[in-house]
């Protein structure tokens, strides 16, 4: 079951359960899976799924991060939409789980302790490998902290 099908049927109970403001949040997730769909002219994968659900995701936290403090509506609402978001969104990876995708990108270069100089190497062939599930920033961090 594609994850558009799993959201329609969450809208569903939405709807018959009355509650409008989850029915909005799964109506625009949907319809942002849907435009992916048809940009791209075929099924998404899931990997696509999950990566429509984490923009959605970061888009409604930046709108949080931004909203005026005294736009209280603004900021609930955007709180609501991320819960509902995040039922929907795979599970990141632990810091543990980054380190250790590091550790076997560092054997597979070679690279016994990694170095600023050598951090440009290590990305090119790590993101790839944490993509969709695990937050750019984060696996950034992890990795200078390890170059100490």
């Amino acid at each position: 079951m594609s994850k558009i099908d799993v959201v329609r049927a969450a809208m569903v109970e939405a709807m018959k359960a009355k509650d409008k403001e989850r029915k909005d949040s799964l109506s625009m997730l949907l319809s942002a899976l849907k435009n992916a769909e048809i940009d791209k002219r075929s099924p998404l994968t899931e990997e696509e799924e999950n990566a429509v659900v984490k923009k959605e995701l970061k888009q409604t936290k930046e709108t949080l991060e931004t909203a005026p403090a005294d736009r209280t509506d603004i900021i609930e609402e955007a709180k609501k939409r991320m819960a509902v978001y995040q039922e929907f969104a795979p599970a990141d990876m632990t810091v543990d789980q980054i380190k250790e995708t590091i550790q076997g990108v560092l054997k597979e270069l070679g690279i016994e302790a990694a170095a600023p100089k050598d951090k440009g190497k290590i990305m090119k062939v790590l993101m790839p490998l944490v993509k969709g599930k695990a937050d750019g920033k984060m696996v950034n961090e992890v990795l200078a902290e390890m170059m100490k």
